[in-house]
C-alpha cells in the first residue's frame, strides 16, 4: 500500500501488532475480558488509571499524525482520534462507555477475531507498504 508518510507505515505496524496481541488474548481467554469489565465497573480509580494512558496515547497520535492524504494515513489518524475520544470519555464521563463495554463482552470472541484480522491487515500494510514522500 502506498502512503505519503513513513510514519504512517511504522504506526500501522505498531497498531497492527497491538491489535493482534489483544485479539489473541481475547480469543484464548475471553473470561479475562469479562473479569476486566467487572473490575472497571467496581473501581472508579481503575477507570481513571486506564483513561489517562488511553488519552495520552490518543493525544500523541493526533499531535504527530493527523495526516489525511491516503487510506492508510487516514486509518492511522482515525485510530488516534478514537483513542483520544475514548480516553477523554473514560476521564470525564465513563458511565456510557463502560455500559457499551459491558454489552460488548458478550461478543468477546467475535471482537477478538476482528481485532486479529484487522491487526494483521494493518501490520502487513505497514510492513509491505511504500512511502512516496516523507511528511
Amino acid at each position: 500500500m502506498d502512503t505519503t508518510s513513513v510514519l504512517s507505515l511504522r504506526l500501522a505496524e505498531a497498531i497492527g501488532l497491538y491489535m493482534i496481541v489483544v485479539g489473541i488474548g481475547g480469543f484464548v481467554a475471553p473470561l479475562r475480558w469479562r473479569a476486566m469489565m467487572e473490575e472497571l465497573e467496581r473501581s472508579p480509580g481503575l477507570v481513571m488509571a486506564l483513561g489517562f494512558p488511553v488519552f495520552t496515547v490518543g493525544a500523541a497520535l493526533v499531535l504527530i499524525h493527523s495526516i489525511w492524504t491516503d487510506l492508510l494515513a487516514i486509518i492511522v489518524s482515525l485510530i488516534g482520534y478514537m483513542a483520544l475520544i475514548e480516553g477523554a470519555l473514560l476521564l470525564a464521563v465513563p458511565g456510557p462507555l463502560i455500559r457499551i463495554g459491558r454489552w460488548s463482552v458478550k461478543f468477546t470472541r467475535a471482537w477478538a477475531i476482528a481485532s486479529i484480522i484487522l491487526g494483521t491487515l494493518l501490520f502487513l500494510a505497514g510492513l509491505t507498504g511504500r512511502a512516496t514522500a516523507i511528511v
